[in-house]
């Protein structure tokens, strides 16, 4: 029986990358964008792809910032099938390599229970081009499953991952249901649940399969 579920935010809850529209509000979209695809995709380490597109925001207002991570649009089928997933007595977690600002915001409105992801470094009200937090490295998901699994006392055959990017595999590895959501070719090979529509409550279907 599943108890844990976790979810990539980014492109996953989320239908879109948080960075590519900070980037967009400094008209470099398709420059943070080309870095984001090659770290998805497995080509770049994710670790140095977050620093250089973070570096590249340098100077961005903190209110756009804001702005943009509290007008992001989520993916159809988020809230009803996080609902779902708790109402069967699972603890859903939401961990991003992108920012608290979009996934701290998106906590009460999608409904699950706690958020690890990163924080912008702001300085006078700008960005300084500065990143720290929980999810900084290709590895970082792997390990904080692990470290949660270990607190609630959940296996890996009593959890749910879903994501759709390179820096999901950590996250793969250590549970028993892995789901890829409109998913790069490089996390597919390793899911045992495939979603190819933007619809989050296809998840509920294939578990009751």
């Amino acid at each position: 029986m599943l108890k844990l579920a976790v979810f990539d935010f980014d492109s996953t809850l989320m239908d879109g990358e948080t960075i590519d529209f900070f980037a967009e509000e400094l008209g470099i979209g398709e420059q943070v964008s080309r870095i984001t695809e090659e770290a998805m995709s497995g080509r770049l380490d994710f670790f140095e792809s977050l620093q250089q597109r973070v570096q590249l925001l340098k100077g961005l207002d903190y209110s756009v910032v804001e702005k943009v991570a509290h007008n992001l649009p989520y993916m159809k089928g988020a809230k009803e099938t996080i609902a779902e997933l708790k109402k069967r007595g699972m603890t859903v977690i939401c961990f991003s390599g992108g920012f608290r600002d979009a996934t701290g915001y998106a906590k009460n409105i999608l409904g699950y229970d706690a958020d690890f992801s990163n924080v912008l470094h702001q300085k006078d009200g700008k960005l300084t081009g500065l990143v720290g937090g929980d999810m900084m490295f290709s590895h970082s998901k792997g390990d904080m499953l692990q470290r949660l699994q270990a607190i609630l006392g959940i296996s890996e055959e009593e959890t749910l991952v879903c994501g759709d990017g390179a820096n999901d595999l950590s996250m793969f590895a250590h549970a028993g249901t892995r789901v890829a959501f409109c998913a790069r070719e490089i996390l597919r090979k390793e899911a045992n649940i495939i979603i190819e529509t933007k619809d989050l409550t296809q998840i509920l279907e294939k578990l009751e399969d």
